[in-house]
Order: C-alpha cells, then structure tokens, then sequence
C-alpha cells in the first residue's frame, strides 16, 4: 500500500520507464516525496544513479570498514556516487579513470589511490597499491574491456560486481576461471531486483535524497541540455568524455 501523497506535491520516482517525455504516467509505488531543499535538477541526478550505487555497495557486495573495493569509470554519474558512499563505509577506493581531468574529479569525491588506465596498466597498479593482496570487490561498469583484468585484481573469494558494459557486453567465458584465481563470486545485477519491494526502494531512495539535501553526498551535473537536443546529449554520453550526470530538461 502506498500513502501519504498530495496534489502539488514535490515527486520524483525511480524504476519506471518514459523519462524522455514532457509527461509521464509512473505507478505510485515508484514514487517518494522529495526533500524540500533537494531541487528536481539534484533529484533527477541522483535517484536512478544514487539507488544503483547503494545497492551496490550495500546490498550487491556490502562493503565494511577497512576493506579496499576499486571503482571503474569513477568519474562518471555512478562512479562518483560510489566512490561517495563506498568511503561513507569506511573502505579504502581505488578508482580507474581515462583523463587527468577525470583523476581530479575522483579524488575530489574520495578516492583514495586513482589509476589512469589510458596511461597505465590497472591490474598491475592494483596489485602494487595493495602489496600484491588484491581488492575485496570490484565494481566493474565497463564490461568487455576491462573483465579479464578485473578479475586478476581480486583476492581470493573476492567478488566482482558487474554493472554495465560501456565497452561492451562481456563474451561467454568458462566458470572454471574464477576456482583457478582464487573461488571468485561473480555477479551481474538489476535494480529491479535490488527495488523490488515499497521498503527497499524507500529505504534506498531516502537514504540517497536525504544525502544530497544535507550535503552530505555531492552531485556532479555535467550539464543540462533541452529535450530536443537528445541526439547530441547521447554522442556526449557515448564519447566517454563527460564527468557526472547529462541531465534533459523538457
């Protein structure tokens, strides 16, 4: 049962499809009241990005204090949150990144330790960051190019979260490979799985809002381009050249 909702109230929701559109029909257990000093720009940033990374880092693997987890794309809209919430746990973040730029950005939000991998080998600078120990987890939204190598960076029954493939969808591969490095876990979610119920989604979605509405996760908007312009907004977002969130505004 979903209550509690008013006409003119402030709404945003996550998990239904139709963002791209000037009005959207959107069930209402999808939806949860914003916090008033969270503007509708911040929300949209957040919600579908800010509930994936939650789940991730606490539900996917939950990471505790004083474990080390490394982050691909960390300057991207979901990276950046990670790298937020994975130090909120207290664990130390390794972060990947194309670009010097990038590299700031990352350790702006928290990083630890960040790796250039357009100009340096990620599996070798993991294992040197962590004396050839290897990572608790890695949260790894890259796919095809970088699998094989993360793989190589965890300890032994580590985990690998897959949660995208901005290179590409991984090939099929034998199983076998994670008992000879180490009794790995793999995994590869949906957030439809990780929001199935009413609880789940508000205790993700409050928890991110009320974050962002206390400052105590940060945002990063890249920018924000008129509904019209969506063709152009994509090339952007497929160039990989972008740090944080590409928002459209109808």
């Amino acid at each position: 049962d979903v209550t509690g909702f008013s006409i003119g109230d402030r709404v945003g929701y996550y998990g239904a499809l139709g963002a791209y559109a000037e009005v959207t029909n959107v069930p209402a257990r999808r939806v949860i009241n914003l916090p008033d000093n969270c503007s509708f720009e911040r929300a949209a940033a957040v919600m579908g990005q800010g509930t994936t990374a939650h789940y991730l880092v606490h539900s996917c693997y939950p990471l505790k204090q004083g474990e080390t987890c490394l982050v691909h794309a960390a300057a991207g809209g979901l990276g950046l949150l990670m790298v937020q919430m994975a130090k909120r746990l207290g664990a130390t973040v390794i972060g990947t990144v194309s670009t010097d730029a990038k590299a700031e950005a990352a350790k702006a939000a928290g990083c630890d330790e960040v790796i250039i991998y357009t100009e340096q080998d990620f599996e070798a600078e993991v294992k040197r960051i962590t004396g050839d120990a290897g990572v608790h987890v890695v949260y790894d939204s890259v796919g095809k190019t970088t699998f094989d190598q993360s793989l190589k960076c965890l300890r032994r029954r580590g985990y690998l979260v897959l949660c995208g493939q901005s290179s590409g969808p991984v090939p099929p591969f034998n199983p076998r490979i994670l008992n000879s490095l180490g009794s790995l876990f793999l995994t590869r979610p949906s957030g439809v799985d990780y929001s199935s119920t009413r609880v789940e989604l508000e205790w993700r979605l409050n928890d991110v809002l009320s974050w962002v509405a206390s400052g105590d996760l940060n945002v990063t908007i890249d920018s924000i381009t008129p509904l019209p312009q969506v063709p152009d907004t994509h090339i952007r977002l497929a160039s990989r050249a972008t740090i944080g969130k590409l928002l459209l505004k109808p």
